[in-house]
């Protein structure tokens, strides 16, 4: 068996669009795997118990005749190859997965907003409130991503700060700081439009607690 005709590096799955198509193939191919491998190991055992380990020549350094040599060898590297194809093919199936579990996450954050908003479309009556800042730029990622917020997006309230008592941006600094891991109210007017999202200051990859940079608006 060689790398070319077993090895997992051929039809994997792109990391940007996991199905789980993908991931019951990889696992097919994880079973064909293993199957080989008992195979293999079969082989092994019906010439007179032969395993991994044991040596191939006697005692007085020649090579033993009461096996086939060839045929060990053969399935001894067939092993090897295919423990190394096992490895792989594990590892693919679980960054799948991982990948399919974050999409998921992201998805319900999405539809969760998205009801959020359509909620509020219903509830609230005319008039468009004031903002007094506006989000600049967005992380990837980012606990703000998550919550849906856009760069472009004007803040009409964060939490408990808003219009009447907003003075600088060190009260959502200090509001962020004490809400980790809670979840703030965050009201935004978006083209026109007002959406209210919910927003969990926390820890991740990047740097600060939103993964958003916030600017005040001149009024």
């Amino acid at each position: 068996m060689s790398k070319k005709e077993g090895g997992p590096s051929e039809g994997s799955p792109q990391a940007s669009g996991v199905t789980v198509s993908d991931v019951q193939e990889l696992i097919r191919r994880k079973e064909e795997i293993e199957a080989q491998i008992k195979a293999n190991y079969g082989v092994l055992e019906s010439l007179k118990g032969v395993g991994m380990n044991e040596p191939l020549v006697d005692c007085e350094g020649y090579p033993r005749s009461d096996v086939d040599l060839y045929q060990v060898r053969t399935a001894r590297h067939n092993i090897v190859c295919l423990q190394n194809d096992h490895k792989a093919v594990m590892k693919q199936v679980e960054e799948a997965l991982h990948q399919l579990h974050a999409r998921d996450k992201e998805k319900q954050a999405r539809d969760m907003a998205e009801a959020q908003e359509e909620a509020m479309s219903q509830s609230e009556g005319p008039g468009t409130p004031q903002a007094f800042a506006r989000v600049n730029s967005i992380s990837p990622g980012s606990p703000a991503s998550i919550a849906g917020l856009q760069a472009g997006d004007e803040i009409v309230e964060f939490g408990s700060v808003n219009t009447q008592n907003f003075q600088s941006l060190q009260n959502i600094g200090s509001l962020v700081q004490h809400s980790e891991g809670k979840p703030l109210n965050v009201t935004v007017l978006r083209r026109g439009e007002k959406h209210r999202l919910r927003l969990v200051p926390m820890h991740w990859t990047g740097k600060g607690l939103l993964g958003c940079h916030i600017i005040p608006l001149q009024r």
